[in-house]
């Protein structure tokens, strides 16, 4: 992405992007130099795929339109969108509650499972940002003590040790060079950049969701509820997303199964017959981040929506005076999510990260257009 080099591992937000976010949630990029290794800058030859704003995509050449395995047709129309939530996170411009209509689209029931991502490899021979960069983020819990704390040295992202820059840590050794993804296949496929979900993406026929057309499929056809299916996270003492249960993030129970990824068919799915909308792994959409451009109605805002563009591609600036577009967003909270810090799996809730930013709990699912 061109960022500048640094010889420290603090992490400087560039002029005038988005508010500090609390990074239990996925830390940027830019900025942390892993051991013997340099920061994400000048010495790498990326990025693989450009940032730019994906066509809508047709159909594979040859495929049948109306047969799409493991996805789902939802037929659009009008819903409500964002949430006014007390306890919720208003500078992320979670509000205002608004009516949002789209068209019909297909999107993936699941996640994309490293099994999927490992086609996709196989037939492209494709390299990951994080294969390129020689390290990744990873949660503190999933190495060994001795080896977090050599990392804490100089691999750590600056107020949040939890986060460390893990050498040889991508999507096929989600904590390290040593570890692997044998018994995890059908389980998110984790590491994965924006730029890195496009392009398995555009392989597969497909593209990104709009941030509205996941909002909306997310919800399972509920009215404003936190969660989809209501509003109480564990309804009658039942775990129904994988969260962080415990005192983070130092010490998780696993009280919900597990303490890091589960399966992308885990526990229940919504009422359209998607699974895992709340936790598990945090997942990308096509549009920029940004906390006020929603805010007015327009058609723009408000009849199928592609998010703000920046003003190389005919945007508006509209967040104020040298506000810049850097983050792409991300919507469904992790497993990482707790809320004494970052109660960000609500439904209305969003985030967002560079787009050659991976992490171990970051991931994406599809959508076709009908």
């Amino acid at each position: 992405m061109g960022h500048p080099r640094v010889t420290s591992p603090k992490v400087t937000p560039a002029d005038a992007s988005p508010p500090a976010k609390k990074t239990c949630c996925t830390p940027r990029a830019d900025g942390v130099a892993p051991p013997g290794g340099a920061a994400r800058g000048p010495s790498y030859d990326g990025p693989i795929a450009p940032v730019r704003e994906p066509a809508r995509q047709a159909p594979a050449p040859g495929s049948d339109p109306e047969a799409n395995p493991g996805m789902v047709r939802l037929p659009g129309g009008s819903f409500l969108m964002g949430t006014d939530y007390p306890q919720g996170f208003p500078e992320d411009g979670e509000g205002p509650v608004r009516e949002v209509t789209l068209r019909p689209f297909w999107i993936d029931a699941t996640a994309v499972t490293n099994a999927q991502f490992a086609a996709f490899v196989r037939d492209t021979g494709y390299r990951t940002e994080a294969e390129h960069f020689g390290w990744s983020f990873v949660f503190h819990l999933h190495v060994s003590k001795k080896f977090a704390d050599k990392l804490r040295k100089d691999a750590q992202v600056p107020q949040t040790p939890w986060w460390l820059a893990v050498p040889g840590a991508r999507w096929d050794h989600p904590f390290g060079e040593r570890s692997s993804i044998k018994t995890l296949m059908d389980h998110p496929a984790v590491h994965v950049s924006w730029n890195d979900a496009v392009a398995y993406a555009e392989w597969a026929g497909k593209r990104l969701p709009t941030e509205a057309e996941w909002e909306y499929a997310s919800r399972g056809g509920r009215v404003q509820s936190l969660y989809p299916w209501g509003d109480q996270l564990e309804p009658r003492g039942k775990h129904l997303c994988n969260v962080w249960q415990g005192k983070f993030p130092a010490e998780n129970t696993a009280a919900d199964g597990y303490v890091g990824t589960c399966p992308v068919g885990a526990f229940s799915p919504n009422g359209y017959g998607l699974f895992n909308t709340s936790g598990n792994v945090w997942e990308w959409t096509n549009d920029w981040f940004s906390p006020a451009w929603h805010a007015n109605a327009s058609e723009k805002t408000r009849d199928n929506p592609i998010g703000p563009l920046p003003p190389e591609d005919g945007g508006e600036a509209s967040d104020g005076p040298g506000f810049r577009l850097t983050h792409k967003v991300q919507k469904g909270g992790s497993y990482l999510c707790h809320a004494s810090y970052c109660n960000r799996y609500r439904l209305g809730a969003r985030t967002g990260n560079t787009p050659d930013s991976a992490t171990t709990n970051n991931g994406f699912r599809c959508v076709r257009d009908v």
